[in-house]
């Protein structure tokens, strides 16, 4: 039997502004208006063989008595700087014949989709690391089959936002429905009914909590201010491409 080899690779979204991933770290925690931000993935440029000079996901070989976790965490932080405080869950597993030109490999790809992620920096055999608007994605000049890792990591994280509340998680500590609106229409990438919005998460209970204050954040008329409210899962979920929130998703 020929030897195989595991390896970790990482799915990281976080939305940041309009002005592309080698500009200052203006996240989504600061949003001002519907739309102001983008879904961006953490892409590395690889410094070896094999796909040196391509775009990839960060991620490696772990190590002999290494945890898959302990060896998804090592990775980020040699590859791009990033440290431990973001928060890793499996994704999934890839082991098709032929998917690594070294030889037989089994990779298990971990996904994040969090806020206020920073700058980032190449390092180990990342020639260099940087945000990438999804849109923006050269999806098949991507190394490996990490156009499919991505694509699912990218699926899972805009399910997230149907059934939990972690979109709150990149708006301000108060926000308007505006604001969580902007996080959501980047994420599921077209946008969304505004009334339809408001009367969806209004009537997801325990999802957000009025704070009794209004601000013209948004433009026009003072809108309502609320914070995030206790519960992790929504009751309903918010569905996409539902008709309760006519949008026109783009594919």
């Amino acid at each position: 039997m020929p030897d195989f080899h595991v390896t970790v690779d990482l799915v990281v979204l976080t939305i940041r502004d309009g002005d592309g991933p080698h500009r200052a770290d203006r996240v989504a925690s600061r949003l001002a208006r519907p739309l102001a931000g983008r879904l961006a993935a953490l892409l590395v440029r690889r410094g070896i063989d094999p796909y040196a000079g391509q775009l990839a996901l960060p991620g490696g070989y772990v190590l002999p008595h290494e945890e898959l976790a302990d060896a998804a965490y090592r990775e980020l932080r040699e590859e791009t700087g990033l440290g431990g405080a973001v928060h890793l869950e499996q994704l999934a597993s890839y082991g098709a014949p032929g998917r690594d030109p070294r030889g037989p490999t089994v990779t298990v790809a971990f996904l994040a989709l969090a806020p206020m992620l920073g700058s980032v920096v190449g390092g180990s055999d990342a020639a260099a690391a940087e945000w990438t608007p999804v849109d923006e994605i050269p999806w098949q000049g991507l190394a490996f089959d990490h156009a499919q890792i991505l694509c699912d990591g990218i699926e899972r994280a805009r399910a997230k936002l149907e059934y939990s509340s972690l979109g709150a998680a990149f708006c301000p500590p108060e926000f308007t429905i505006g604001q969580l609106r902007a996080v959501y229409e980047a994420v599921w990438g077209y946008p969304l009914d505004p009334r339809n919005f408001h009367r969806k998460v209004s009537s997801a209970q325990g999802f957000l909590e009025p704070v009794g204050r209004t601000s013209t954040v948004d433009g026009g008329r003072p809108a309502q201010l609320f914070r995030r409210g206790q519960v992790q899962a929504l009751h309903p979920p918010l569905t996409r491409g539902s008709d309760t929130l006519s949008g026109s998703p783009a594919g």
